[in-house]
């Protein structure tokens, strides 16, 4: 499946082995199906599903803003769930759903450990920052133009700073485009590369953005490097955040069979 960019091979039971070799394996581009990540799922019970999310490196996630709209679309076109939302069980909490055909809107458990204008020494220089966990952690930062940086060096290097030790975070290079719109480029931890989109990184964008004077009506434009939009939505109170929706495209692409 892909939602906006971000694909992910998706399995209803779970395999023998090691998961985290399986990951790396299925996730391989040139000897596995290519995958950014692998999501095991499994129905609970009526309108409820859990999803456990594996990193193209084998380490496991809590949360995947972009994971959880395909699970969600997974759920409705194999019959899981068929009138009410579906409800998303993760290591990060329940996650809410919505699907509308081929959009997904999720909403996401309440953002944390929001520190603005962090400085961290890179190269050494200082490199201005901020941080947020959305399900999982973002470094943000703004840049005149994302372009023109080197997203998987510098991106790497932050991930890796002892800052954020041990676990390291994801890294979000965002730029202004308007009061309501940034675009975005996205280090990912555990992809350990620039992927086409985030959606946690999106909403990590959306929310700092926020803070800084944009989406004044509680809706950010996210342009994602694959160039498909993503929405985030929000309330906002003083320097906290509430009712945060996440909606995008998302697509069942192929099904077949994966010999181990």
């Amino acid at each position: 499946m892909v939602a906006s960019g971000n694909d992910f091979v998706i399995l209803n039971r779970k395999p023998r082995g090691p998961l985290a070799s399986f990951a790396r394996s299925i996730c391989d581009r040139r000897f596995g199906a290519g995958a950014d990540g692998l999501l095991l799922l499994e129905k609970v019970r009526q309108e409820q599903i859990a999803m456990r999310i594996f990193n193209a490196d084998g380490s496991e996630a809590q949360m995947c803003g972009n994971g959880a709209r395909c699970a969600a679309l997974w759920a409705k076109k194999t019959g899981v769930s068929v009138k009410s939302p579906v409800r998303i069980k993760t290591k990060a909490g329940i996650i809410e759903s919505l699907v509308m055909r081929d959009t997904v809107r999720i909403k996401l458990t309440d953002p944390r450990n929001l520190r603005l204008n962090l400085s961290l020494k890179i190269n050494g220089r200082a490199l201005g920052l901020s941080f947020i966990n959305t399900g999982v952690p973002h470094a943000v930062l703004f840049a005149d133009k994302v372009d023109g940086i080197d997203v998987v060096g510098l991106g790497r290097q932050v991930r890796n700073h002892r800052f954020f030790q041990p676990r390291g975070t994801n890294v979000d290079f965002v730029q202004v485009e308007g009061p309501d719109s940034v675009r975005l480029r996205t280090y990912e931890r555990g992809v350990e590369d620039e992927t086409l989109a985030c959606g946690t990184g999106s909403v990590a964008a959306a929310l700092v953005f926020a803070l800084k004077g944009g989406g004044r009506d509680g809706v950010v434009n996210v342009q994602t490097q694959s160039r498909e939009a993503l929405k985030v939505y929000f309330e906002r109170a003083t320097r906290t955040f509430k009712n945060v929706w996440l909606e995008g495209k998302a697509r069942i692409v192929y099904q077949g069979a994966y010999y181990v």
